[in-house]
């Protein structure tokens, strides 16, 4: 029996997934195993880690506030560490957002806001319930994020106990004017409670990306109907796309954004919905019934609070800055150097976020086999990339430096003369 046998690993098919790899440390983006192998994490381990893996900076903050105030309940309490961030993200968001609620992932982030929009119009008394959300969607794994995420295999078991939402095209040249008047038919009844959608780059679908001028025109729409815009910004924020924020490239804004992932540099499970303050008014009230009734036991955990507050010093710093710059010109680059190859199907890069989806004679799904294929030979390279089926994706730290960045490039490279053989 492996010491790891009481383990039941997530997105695993325990009976066929080969054995895990045990990493005892990492160190920038390098992580170490138990076997002595090193591999560059490529992927910032599921996209939450910004800065690097045991950031000093962080872990000293954190440790520092361990010995201070390591939790405290969040309903009729509150501490320094998340009026601190709650001030910070407002002061980095667009103008309009100014209120922060707390939880603790990026799926319950999206639950808050969905549960926020479909009450905000019941404190008022309006019977608005339906929700729009984009095809190839994927918003987490509660029960209102896989409602608004797009059918799959991972969530068919549960249709049934799904509600209803509206799915609608990712816009594109192509489509665009049927994407307007389908949005714009779907309003007409005045039942809409909610648009939800991921900005520019739809994450888990594929890194499938689209422009933010369409997206505008979408969100002009869904104003002029009165309905709520939820931006799920949980993989894109904080400097993935070169702005702070996806939200930053559009001039028709969100009422509500959910953040986690990055937050914390990695560190510590967190996730925050900011609200409008129209949003917030509709709770404000004498009538405790039009109270917002949602919680964690680990709310606003002082220690994640901390470590975003130290998360964000570092984003702001000029070094980060140009280190964002600089893998968003080497992605450039490396596209440019192999667009061409006959492997290639296309290559989608929004900031520090690169795509290149490989021709392969089964269509593009997360269940495409050469995927498999693909990790383990990332794997034997040392690099850690977790291809989307035939999609691969790289999604670095902001600290991996060029030498890094460009053995990953050399093991994809190397990946595409052995899919050739």
């Amino acid at each position: 029996m492996s010491a790891d046998s009481h383990i039941w690993y997530p997105f695993t098919q325990m009976k066929t997934a080969n054995p895990p790899i045990h990493i005892e440390r990492a160190k920038g983006c390098t992580l170490y195993a138990a076997d002595g192998k090193e591999y560059i994490d490529a992927v910032s381990s599921w996209w939450v880690n910004i800065h690097g893996h045991a950031n000093k900076f962080i872990a000293e903050k954190i440790a520092a506030q361990a010995n201070q105030l390591e939790h405290v309940i969040f309903a009729g309490f509150t501490h320094t560490p998340a009026i601190e961030l709650s001030n910070r993200l407002i002061d980095i968001l667009p103008k309009h957002f100014s209120k922060v609620f707390f939880s603790d992932d990026g799926s319950t982030s999206v639950e808050v806001a969905i549960k926020m929009a479909l009450q905000y119009w019941h404190n008022q008394g309006i019977k608005k319930t339906k929700i729009i959300a984009f095809e190839n969607a994927y918003h987490g794994d509660t029960f209102g994020a896989m409602s608004a995420g797009a059918k799959s295999t991972f969530n068919a078991a549960f249709q049934d106990h799904l509600f209803e939402v509206f799915h609608i095209p990712t816009p594109n040249k192509e489509n665009m004017e049927a994407v307007k008047k389908q949005l714009t038919d779907l309003s007409k009844d005045n039942t809409i409670a909610a648009f939800i959608f991921e900005p520019l780059v739809q994450g888990a679908g594929g890194m499938l990306m689209y422009e933010a001028r369409y997206l505008d025109e979408l969100l002009s729409i869904a104003h002029q109907h009165n309905i709520i815009c939820i931006a799920d910004e949980v993989m894109t924020g904080f400097g993935r796309t070169g702005k702070n924020f996806a939200i930053e490239y559009l001039t028709n804004q969100p009422d509500i954004i959910c953040l986690s992932k990055g937050i914390t540099g990695g560190f510590m499970p967190l996730g925050v919905t900011v609200a409008s303050q129209k949003i917030y008014d509709a709770f404000y009230a004498d009538d405790k019934e039009k109270t917002f009734y949602h919680g964690h036991s680990y709310t606003a955990n002082p220690l994640a609070c901390a470590a975003a507050n130290e998360s964000l010093d570092l984003l702001t710093t000029l070094d980060c800055r140009e280190r964002i710059q600089t893998i968003i010109q080497q992605h450039e680059a490396f596209a440019k150097m192999i667009r061409q190859h006959k492997l290639i199907k296309e290559i989608r890069q929004t900031g520090t976020i690169i795509a290149i989806e490989f021709k392969t004679e089964e269509s593009t799904s997360y269940f495409n086999s050469v995927r498999d294929k693909l990790y383990q030979f990332y794997l034997d390279n040392g690099v850690l990339l977790r291809p989307l089926g035939n999609i691969i994706y790289i999604l670095p730290p902001y600290c991996i430096t060029k030498q890094e960045l460009s053995k990953v490039y050399g093991a994809i490279v190397q990946s595409l003369d052995y899919l050739s053989e």
